[in-house]
């Protein structure tokens, strides 16, 4: 009776440690959404944001996958995009509007905001253009790192807020190059002109 009283009492003190290593090995579905938010706002914030590439190698698995409308790209090509977004955009800011977690799966609707002051960007030279945009970004998380991605965005709305903000300048530039022409078709008129009077007041005067 003694020892069964003993087992007991045993058997209720691990209960409570029971509980504490399932809810750190994940069990706990608040909890593992927690650690999974946390690893996405990593992305936003160090890498985006901050510039902080190296810390890719921490929040990304070796075997990352960003599967993409018509091809997957792996890790290195996906972190060269991010790379050359940053060259373009100095000044480029990532905000997290809505966040939700679900099992291995986190959900984020972001906004883009950056200045194009540097190239990079399809080809395009720097235009100065201020750009914004907004997209949604599926994550599945094992292990604390990412392991694969789905984004979506409207990719032509950048191309069409730098078409509207540079017309302007291309148009400024036109009138520019159109009143330099104008000016230098008259001076150069006007020197021909010249040139054709001074020939005929030389010509020599001969007596009949």
């Amino acid at each position: 009776m003694k020892m069964k009283k003993t087992l007991l009492l045993v058997l209720f003190a691990l209960i409570p440690i029971q509980a504490a290593v399932a809810a750190e090995g994940g069990s706990n579905p608040a909890a593992q959404a927690a650690r999974n938010k946390a690893v996405a706002r990593r992305v936003f914030e160090e890498i985006f944001n901050q510039g902080k590439f190296q810390v890719a190698d921490e929040i990304y698995a070796p075997d990352f996958v960003n599967h993409m409308l018509h091809r997957n790209v792996n890790l290195q090509e996906d972190q060269a995009a991010v790379h050359a977004e940053k060259r373009a955009f100095p000044d480029l800011t990532m905000t997290v509007d809505m966040m939700v977690a679900e099992g291995d799966l986190v959900t984020v609707v972001w906004t883009f905001r950056g200045t194009h002051t540097g190239s990079g960007y399809g080809g395009l030279p720097p235009t100065g253009a201020r750009i914004e945009a907004r997209g949604i970004t599926v994550w599945r998380i094992v292990d604390g790192r990412i392991r694969e991605e789905w984004t979506s965005f409207d990719q032509l709305r950048p191309y069409l807020q730098l078409a509207s903000q540079v017309k302007w300048k291309l148009l400024g530039l036109l009138c520019v190059a159109g009143f330099l022409g104008w000016v230098t078709y008259r001076a150069i008129r006007t020197l021909w002109r010249r040139l054709r009077g001074g020939r005929n007041t030389a010509l020599p005067v001969t007596a009949s």
